[in-house]
């Protein structure tokens, strides 16, 4: 019965990489609809703009999701592997100690920015430009953490994602040798 528990979490795990690869190909393609950096007058001028405008939200909503489910999964795998993990904080150290993220004010950094997009409903289109800018910025963070973490979930505990379905795309868009 107990190899049955951890082959379940393992298979929770797997399905969570899977997820990550999802995230990670799905923000990369609301991303390259947009001309970037944005431009506060220029949001003005198309504020009536319905593609840019839902183009803008899916970036929001999937760099929040990306940051979530990594998250999740961050602190799966440290169970996992027998790290402390009741609280993120000692999740973050672990994997910023083993190079999955750059440091934990990057990762708290992310946290923020995506944070403030889901409690502050800006109207300054000069202020709205900056954010999504900045979340720009911030994608090669996550991008590089996500691809490290599947390359330790592959080494240290032999789960890669449930399907293969993402995994061209995503090792494309994480520029990391992510081996499955």
């Amino acid at each position: 019965m107990t190899g049955n528990i951890l082959d379940a979490e393992r298979q929770y795990l797997s399905g969570l990489l899977e997820a990550i690869q999802r995230c990670v190909y799905f923000l990369h393609a609301s991303d390259g609809k947009i001309t970037w950096p944005l431009d506060g007058g220029k949001l003005s001028a198309r504020k009536k703009d319905e593609q840019l405008f839902e183009s803008l939200s899916a970036i929001n909503e999937r760099f929040a999701k990306l940051q979530d489910t990594l998250g999740a999964a961050m602190r799966h795998a440290a169970m996992l592997m027998s790290e402390p993990t009741d609280s993120f904080l000692k999740v973050l150290a672990f994997y910023e100690k083993t190079g999955v993220i750059d440091s934990i004010s990057a990762w708290q950094l992310c946290r923020t920015a995506r944070n403030l997009a889901a409690h502050d409903y800006e109207t300054e289109y000069t202020e709205i430009a900056n954010h999504f800018n900045t979340l720009h910025d911030l994608q090669p963070l996550l991008y590089r953490a996500s691809g490290r973490f599947l390359e330790s979930c592959a080494t240290n505990l032999s789960v890669s994602p449930a399907s293969e379905d993402f995994a061209r795309e995503f090792s494309s868009i994480v520029g990391e040798p992510y081996v499955s």
